[in-house]
């Protein structure tokens, strides 16, 4: 019975309490400023489970005049072709796709401002990260 109670609070916690703060990985694409400078995007990944895991990957914002506010707005398990290209000042395209498998295509277009995506959805549940964006997108 005590296990099935420590599980439970587990995943409740995990569900309702997740933040992006648990993130040690390494930087994947440099800063790519935005058109006018107002941000800058960074891609980091982390590999997780060995010789037969894979890869997350996550993009963080950063805006230059405030070095140490970053937002992470972007957090996927990786695919063989990635980029990022601003569309404006507040858009970032996020190419994440695997041609051979159209259905793990993980792409999204996000108002850094106003929208973050999370390929599982951790984020568009949790009580805590609410209150940090208007749409959270998922796959």
């Amino acid at each position: 019975m005590i296990g099935v109670i420590i599980v439970s609070v587990q995943f409740g916690y995990n569900k309702y309490f997740f933040t992006f703060n648990d993130k040690d990985g390494e930087l994947y694409k440099e800063p790519v400023p935005s058109p006018n400078d107002t941000y800058s995007a960074s891609a980091y990944y982390m590999p997780y489970g060995g010789a037969a895991g894979g890869v997350k990957i996550w993009v963080e914002i950063t805006d230059p005049n405030e070095e140490d506010i970053e937002k992470t707005v972007y957090y996927a398990e990786a695919n063989g072709n990635f980029s990022m290209e601003w569309k404006d000042e507040h858009t970032l395209s996020i190419v994440n796709q695997e041609p051979a498998y159209p259905s793990e295509d993980r792409s999204v277009e996000l108002n850094v401002e106003k929208e973050i995506y999370h390929d599982r959805g951790l984020a568009c549940d949790s009580w805590i990260m609410k209150s940090e964006y208007d749409t959270c997108l998922k796959k």
